[in-house]
């Protein structure tokens, strides 16, 4: 994580918690013309995948922890310049951004982004097999490979669009073309 994100991550992290709900991370993306703060949120102890009602976090949730950061990030002023606020929930492919995160899904699939490569690859997608302190052990078709969390740009879960009971993956989105099916 960027340091100005680790810096509003410690800024906000209470106002957040003190709301009911956690901050799992924070996206910091300087652009020209005005930078973009991401914030994901979740209710503790949801559920990946969880669809009972009441669990997972609500569009009011959202606005709320938006009006009450915004007021925050007002006064503590940690981004200089212009920039633009979302407040969201982590979603289906939610990102992971500490080591407990990994730990709290391994055995799922996730997508990972490296500072600097490793064994050739700039990004492995495989099984989280196990985390060991700050090390995170994946699975990548059969081979497991060692990375060090400090060498994580970005990590996201990779959800299992079948046995959701979706469909899944660019093949699948509506308007494109299948094998051996011809658009007419």
């Amino acid at each position: 994580m960027a340091d100005k994100a680790t810096t509003i991550t410690d800024l906000l992290a209470p106002t957040v918690e003190a709301m009911g709900l956690e901050l799992l991370g924070v996206e910091y993306l300087p652009m020209p013309g005005g930078s973009l703060l991401r914030l994901y949120i979740d209710r503790p102890g949801t559920a990946h995948g969880s669809e009972v009602e009441g669990e997972g976090v609500s569009v009011d949730d959202c606005e709320a922890v938006s009006r009450e950061v915004s007021a925050q990030l007002d006064v503590e002023d940690p981004i200089s310049g212009n920039y633009t606020l979302e407040v969201s929930s982590p979603g289906l492919d939610r990102p992971l951004f500490t080591p407990a995160h990994f730990e709290r899904f391994v055995g799922e699939s996730a997508k990972i982004g490296l500072k600097l490569p490793q064994d050739g690859r700039r990004r492995l997608q495989g099984r989280i097999a196990g985390v060991e302190g700050e090390v995170i052990r994946l699975d990548v078709d059969g081979q497991e490979f060692e990375v060090a969390f400090g060498n994580v740009d970005k990590a996201r879960l990779v959800p299992d669009w079948g046995a959701l009971g979706l469909p899944g993956g660019r093949k699948d989105r509506p308007g494109r073309s299948r094998p051996g099916k011809r658009k007419h």
